[in-house]
Order: structure tokens, then sequence, then C-alpha cells
């Protein structure tokens, strides 16, 4: 039998709040999560990817469209999203962990694979638990990449027990540094002020017109430069949604 291999898996639901069954929400022609998926699978030094959804009926469409890829599907507990990453994990032979949110379709594969590199790099000379291209926050928001190890999330769900902090899966590890070491990736430049996640219609139609730009120039796998590249010609894009306010986090 095969050990575990470097693997991302997608958390999805369709019950979110300000945006509901944002995931499959079409993008010039497939739906939100397809395009999300699409990416992850292209990133290099990914070797199985995984969409983590709820249990229950109403999720049923999200494991049909990842039938139709042919992308595995494991169910678990809506709320506690750490108990679905481990079991997801578990199931299907992962470590390290990608963790990957599905409301990111302009997540860059590129990206998504440094992050990897720069963890497993860090395995070998330094070893840490979690590397996020988020510790400091300097690539646009939507591009989120956190890598953690297996070992690291069987621990946390053993000393984490307020349901707020599980349902944000890796949050436990930052608030915990005497007991996880946690690295960053950072951007060059500071590209913080800039949002292409999708949590609300606004968000949508700039992700919507930033795919009916480059994607007939580029193809389905365009990077980060490409998009910067657009905005900087088109600032009138990102006001769109600039009025946005991010969700924040259980104190």
């Amino acid at each position: 039998m095969t050990g575990p291999v470097p693997g991302a898996i997608v958390q999805a639901r369709l019950g979110s709040t300000r945006l509901p069954r944002k995931v499959l929400e079409p993008i010039e022609g497939r739906p939100m999560l397809a395009r999300v998926l699409e990416r992850v699978a292209r990133s290099p030094g990914i070797e199985r990817v995984v969409l983590a959804i709820p249990e229950g009926e109403r999720d049923e469409p999200l494991a049909e469209l990842a039938g139709e890829l042919g992308v595995p599907v494991f169910r678990g507990p809506e709320h506690d999203v750490l108990a679905r990453y481990l079991g997801a994990a578990r199931a299907h032979g992962i470590d390290p962990v990608v963790r990957i949110t599905s409301d990111c379709p302009l997540l860059d594969p590129e990206l998504v694979g440094a992050t990897l590199a720069a963890f497993r790099e860090r395995r070998e000379r330094d070893p840490v638990d979690l590397l996020a291209n988020t510790v400091p926050r300097r690539w646009p928001r939507g591009l989120d990449t956190e890598v953690v190890s297996l070992a690291a999330l069987a621990e946390l769900d053993r000393v984490e027990d307020d349901p707020a902090v599980r349902e944000h899966v890796t949050l436990g590890i930052y608030r915990r540094p005497e007991r996880f070491r946690v690295a960053g990736l950072a951007a060059e430049e500071d590209l913080s002020r800039l949002r292409w996640t999708v949590d609300t219609p606004e968000d949508l139609a700039l992700v919507r017109e930033v795919y009916r730009e480059l994607l007939p120039v580029h193809g389905p796998l365009f990077g980060w430069r490409e998009v910067v590249a657009l905005l900087d010609r088109r600032p009138e894009l990102s006001a769109l949604n600039a009025r946005v306010r991010q969700k924040e986090a259980p104190p």
C-alpha cells in the first residue's frame, strides 16, 4: 500500500449566507466550483484533489458536479469544517493537506504550487506545521492557499473544542504559537488591497468580467499577473466590489 500524497481538499457548501448557492453560479459557461477544481487540479505538486461537502441532501448538486468532473467527494459536518478536512485527508490518504475554499475562482495554480513547494522545502530543513501565502497578507484576497500537515490537523482536532474556531479549520493553529509552527509565503509587492474572492453579487460581477476579458486570450488557467495587468488597464473593474467588506473571524 502506498503512503499519503500531497493533495488539495476543497471545501464547498450551498448554504452561504451572503450569496446562496454561489459555487454553482456560472462563469463563462461553467459553474464557479468547476473553475476552482480545474485550477487546483493543474497546480504543480498536487497529486490528489477531494471535494469536502456537508452531509445531507441540500448539497447533493455539488456531489453530482464533482462526479461529472471525476473528483472524489467526502461528506462531513457542515459547521465542523475541521472534522470535515481531517476526515477527508484520512479517507483519501492526503498529507500534507492543501486547503482551498470554493469561492476563489481566480486561484492561481502556479501560486498554489509554490506554496506547497515552500512547505515541503521547509519540512526538509526546518519543519513547520502550516505554511500559508496569507502570512503576512500581501497577495490579493482570493488567492489564499494554506498547506498544513495531517499531524497538525489531528492535534488541533484533539485540543480545539470551540465550534466557532473549528468552523474556520486552521484558525486554532494560528492562535497557538506555543504548540504549532507557522510560516508564510509573501508577495514581493503588497497586493492585499485587491479582492478577488466571491462572497457577494458585486464580487461575482468582478470575477465574471475578468473571465470575459482573459479567457479568450489566455485560456482558462490565466494567472494572477494577467489579472493585475487587466485591472491596471481597467481600474473601473476593481470599483465593482470596492465597498465589500470581508467577514471577520471570531474573536
